[in-house]
């Protein structure tokens, strides 16, 4: 093979890995009326995708805002995707998109805080409803001895 040829070969897998389909986005924390929160960092805030369409093996990845909120997943699956952003205060945003090989889907979410007085939290209880959470919240409480 000539050099020509190994070159190009070459900038054809630094393109093709550039293109892999890939998630990114971006999270910002917002308070009970929509406001930017400016004091929250939304480092750590959790997204999770969910290949609805492929094999138990290859259907999950997840991942972490960084601290200006912005994610990114490289190298996914192609298919169809359920992207959920969850943080513990916070009430989950879920979207979703179709994505085909090569392809890039960008989302935007937007949590917004959940007032201290409606947040729930798992206690004993004998009914299901009082069993019942926020999505994306668990305030797990110490057994009282």
């Amino acid at each position: 093979m000539g050099l020509k040829k190994i070159f190009f070969v070459v900038i054809l897998f630094i393109i093709a890995a550039g293109c892999a389909t890939k998630i990114s986005g971006t999270v910002q924390l917002l308070d009970e009326n929509g406001m930017l929160l400016k004091a929250e960092n939304p480092a750590g805030t959790v997204v999770n995708m969910m290949n609805l369409s492929a094999p138990i093996g290859k259907a999950n990845y997840s991942t972490e805002a960084n601290d200006k909120g912005m994610f990114e997943r490289k190298e996914l699956e192609p298919g169809e995707y359920k992207v959920e952003a969850t943080r513990l205060g916070f009430a989950t945003e879920t979207q979703g998109a179709k994505l085909g090989k090569f392809s890039h889907k960008k989302f935007d979410f937007k949590l917004k805080k959940i007032p201290e007085g409606k947040r729930k939290s798992i206690k004993e209880g004998n009914k299901d409803e009082e069993k019942i959470i926020n999505p994306g919240e668990v305030n797990i409480q110490p057994p009282s001895m």
